[in-house]
């Protein structure tokens, strides 16, 4: 009998793993729930960045107002009856400060339109405000308080410019330059930068031509005060230091360039915080909607 041929059977063919629908049902919810948590957290990294930059950039509104009311006695505005408009502007300042952060803290989250809305509107008015500050000192009137010829015609009133003297000398203006500029020789004395009021009260005009010896006593030439060629305010110059050139004419202006560089620095001051800070807030307004619907 012969022998059968050895036959090996052929090996199983192999079978594909039949898909599980439920694993990828899981894991496609896995990674969706990944990519929402990474979009969450990239949200509220940029809300919480966005929420400390508004806030540190509203810290100024309160240094404004220190610098506000510091100015009032320092530049003796309170004699021009003005403190009323001051303490109105600070007054507003602070309010701008606490409705921003106020908004921030307890409206973003909850009623986003309501946050946005409760803060556009006193940032508007400081907006105005400030254009209103800028505006002003460009106006050729005389009954518009706070504006260059305003003060122009208040201290030109002799009564008033008197009081106005006796200020600038109790807030020891040219005292305190005197007493800074001790050690200086003339070359570097000229080239010290000086207040519209120091170099208008304190010093004479440089049309004078007098020999520095310190910053509040200098030495005349041998023109006779009777030159009608001489400038008036040469011949009103005394070394006294309760004199100096407080009855010069270079005084009132020098003094009335102070408050309206005040003035035009608070009015810028105004418009670009309100500016940055409307700015600051709809950007945070924009990611606090995209944080409620990514959620």
């Amino acid at each position: 009998m012969a022998d059968e041929p050895n036959i090996t059977p052929p090996p199983p063919a192999e079978t594909e793993p039949t898909p599980d629908p439920e694993n990828n049902i899981q894991t496609k919810q896995d990674k969706g729930s990944k990519k929402n948590m990474f979009q969450d957290l990239k949200v509220k990294h940029v809300t919480g960045i966005l929420s400390l930059v508004s806030f540190v950039f509203s810290l100024p509104i309160l240094a404004s107002v220190t610098w506000l009311l510091y100015m009032k006695s320092y530049d003796c505005e309170w004699l021009f009856k003005l403190p009323r408009l001051q303490i109105g502007i600070s007054v507003g300042l602070i309010l701008v400060f606490l409705v921003c952060n106020g908004a921030l803290l307890f409206l973003r989250a909850r009623w986003p339109m309501v946050a946005i809305i409760v803060v556009t509107v006193p940032l508007t008015l400081m907006f105005t405000v400030g254009l209103a500050l800028l505006g002003s000192n460009s106006l050729e009137s005389r009954r518009v308080p706070a504006t260059p010829l305003w003060f122009k015609m208040k201290v030109d009133d002799d009564g008033l410019w008197n009081n106005l003297k006796g200020c600038i000398y109790d807030v020891h203006v040219c005292q305190d330059l005197a007493a800074s500029s001790m050690p200086l020789k003339p070359s570097d004395f000229n080239k010290k930068k000086l207040s519209y009021v120091e170099s208008g009260c304190c010093t004479p005009p440089e049309e004078c031509h007098m020999r520095y010896v310190n910053a509040t006593f200098w030495e005349k030439d041998d023109t006779p005060e009777t030159d009608p060629s001489v400038n008036a305010d040469c011949n009103a110059w005394k070394n006294d230091r309760d004199v100096l050139c407080y009855d010069c004419q270079s005084c009132k202006q020098g003094y009335v360039k102070a408050l309206k560089s005040k003035w035009s620095k608070l009015g810028v001051f105004l418009v670009s915080m309100a500016v940055f800070l409307i700015a600051c807030h709809m950007a945070l307004f924009l990611a606090t909607m995209w944080e409620i619907h990514c959620t």
